[in-house]
């Protein structure tokens, strides 16, 4: 029987990753966000000064850019089913790459929707912007401001593909933790 797929997401700098993390220290198995290392390396190739509000101006061809993530997200998918984890969960997953298509206003096919809708998730969590929290590092391009809009595609296109989002409440990344775990009856 395949695992119960569960996607973290929401806008950047939400936590996801630190509580994806923690969750890998409880013993669940967890997929990283895998963009980190396409636009590491696609930042080494260019030099572009206006990477920090968009990490894709430097990115020669942003649909082929977005075909390899969401290529990326669909081996994640598929190979969660090779593990014998009752529960495996996802820092990002496919729906978010149509969510940031549709933020920098970039057309795509619907290989793209198709995708979205043929495989799905089981559950999904939502992590809120949260200001205090925050920071732009390295291969963080956005502003606040930024990622509190691209929060608001992310959402709503969840929602529009039919997923109820579990919204996680500020708190230590502990916290955070444990409110998933028992929001979805995950007991460890």
């Amino acid at each position: 029987m395949p695992p119960k797929k569960i996607v973290i997401t929401g806008g950047p700098g939400t936590g996801k990753t630190s509580v994806v993390n923690s969750l890998m220290s409880k013993g669940f198995t967890c997929f990283e966000e895998i963009i980190r290392s396409l636009t590491s390396a696609a930042k080494d190739k260019e030099n572009h000064t206006e990477y920090r509000s968009n990490p894709l101006v430097f990115v020669q061809d942003p649909h082929d850019f977005n075909t390899r993530l969401l290529q990326g997200r669909m081996e994640q998918y598929h190979r969660a089913n090779i593990h014998e984890a009752p529960v495996v969960f996802y820092d990002r997953g496919i729906p978010d790459v149509l969510a940031y298509m549709n933020y920098f206003g970039q057309a795509y096919t619907s290989y793209f929707e198709q995708a979205c809708k043929e495989l799905r998730y089981d559950e999904v969590i939502l992590l809120p912007p949260w200001k205090e929290i925050y920071r732009a590092d390295a291969e963080r391009f956005e502003t606040f401001e930024e990622a509190v809009a691209i929060h608001g595609h992310l959402e709503k296109t969840y929602l529009q593909l039919g997923y109820g989002p579990v919204v996680v409440p500020k708190g230590s990344i502990q916290e955070r933790t444990e409110y998933i775990i028992e929001a979805l009856k995950l007991y460890t």
